[in-house]
């Protein structure tokens, strides 16, 4: 039996209708007022709990400047550099993966104007690196994929022992097909089509996909928005909801 007949079979998780629909929106992707001036506002609230998850995982001093140096870290679905940015300003060794070329090269440009070494590959997870890293994220993706099992599958094939893994996603509720789908499209705040309710994934559907892969969510909040609070970690999930998970240990 050849080494080609042994090796596993991957599969495709990429939906080039999404691919293509978010590729458009590359140039616009570092302009806070523009297309993904959501992405803006919702990034500094994701970083908060990514970095509060960082230290109670690995034990850094919550004052430390870079508290991921000499660890590596994987974005997955990274757009054209919203978080894997930051994740390299706190000292990780980054490597980008996104669907979407334009939006690669949007990354890489952004990150040269920044003075940051960041890895950046397009197309298919699975085809891009094989390699583990101390810590893996994937925001706002996983209602974007053709098959969210294979995908969390594959993300964590990425994640070392005893790595971190970090995971955003809108929940399925009457709340978020009001908000975030018929409202946020309506009124201009996400682009049209950017949203499919029906791919949404409760809290419950993903972390059963994470238990199937190895993993244990070890904490969990709410993204929800308050006019007066703005986007704001909650106790509510109805809308948005961040994890961190881990391998189960024994």
């Amino acid at each position: 039996m050849t080494k080609a007949s042994t090796a596993p079979v991957r599969k495709a998780t990429i939906d080039p209708s999404e691919a293509a629909h978010f590729g458009a929106l590359a140039a616009d992707w570092w302009d806070p007022k523009g297309s993904s001036a959501m992405l803006h506002r919702l990034n500094p609230v994701r970083l908060g709990f990514i970095r509060r998850q960082i230290d109670l995982h690995f034990g850094s001093d919550e004052s430390a400047m870079k508290p991921l140096s000499g660890k590596s870290a994987l974005d997955v679905g990274c757009g054209a550099g919203l978080l894997c940015e930051p994740l390299a300003r706190l000292g990780a060794m980054v490597t980008g993966v996104d669907a979407a070329a334009e939006n690669i090269a949007a990354a890489k440009a952004h990150a040269a104007q920044s003075g940051l070494a960041i890895d950046y590959r397009a197309g298919e997870l699975a085809a891009q690196t094989q390699a583990r890293f101390d810590l893996v994220c994937s925001m706002e993706v996983i209602e974007h994929v053709v098959d969210p099992a294979a995908f969390v599958a594959e993300l964590a094939a990425r994640l070392k022992p005893g790595g971190l893994m970090i995971l955003s996603t809108p929940n399925r509720t009457t709340a978020s097909k009001l908000f975030l789908v018929e409202a946020a499209e309506r009124l201009g705040q996400v682009p049209r089509g950017t949203h499919d309710w029906h791919k949404f994934m409760t809290p419950d559907e993903v972390t059963g996909l994470l238990a199937d892969a190895g993993l244990e969510i070890v904490a969990i909040e709410g993204i929800a928005f308050s006019p007066l609070s703005g986007l704001h970690l909650s106790a509510n999930k109805a809308l948005n909801y961040i994890l961190a998970a881990r391998f189960v240990t024994s």
